[in-house]
């Protein structure tokens, strides 16, 4: 219990941590990792939803390692929309400064949804749809 003493003692809390620093999911990951794998992933909204849990070849020289390969997740649903009705007005983000004298930015599930949907209709003015790819640079 050393590790969860020392995360409370930092304020986090509400993790299952069990005496050896291992949750209560791992042992079911690592008796059937493909199960348990497909199990929690099914609880994440996807655009086009995936065949193959696991494609791994630890071969010599060719070792490949991919999960969920051919499906295509919807990220902005599962960390923003599905917030939105009840956890709306909280911090989305909490963005830290550089320096220590600027202000901490905390950024609503709401205001973040906002600023989403803004950038999601400039680029679509800019032809920029679904798949399309789309490079930023900072200003020097």
């Amino acid at each position: 219990m050393i590790v969860a003493k020392q995360a409370e003692a930092v304020g986090v809390v509400g993790f299952h941590i069990d005496s050896n620093g291992n949750g209560p999911m791992y042992a079911v990951t690592i008796s059937n990792p493909n199960g348990s794998w497909d199990k929690y992933c099914m609880q994440l909204s996807r655009i086009k939803p995936y065949t193959n849990v696991n494609n791994t070849s630890l071969a010599y020289e060719t070792v490949s390692i991919n999960w969920l390969e051919d499906g295509n997740p919807n990220v902005a649903a599962d960390c923003i929309d599905r917030h939105l009705e009840k956890r709306g007005d909280q911090a989305a983000i909490i963005w830290e400064p550089e320096n220590p004298k600027g202000a901490t930015l905390h950024i609503s599930c709401k205001a973040l949804h906002a600023q989403s949907c803004k950038m999601a209709k400039i680029l679509k003015s800019m032809d920029v749809g679904r798949g399309g790819r789309v490079v930023t640079r900072t200003a020097t």
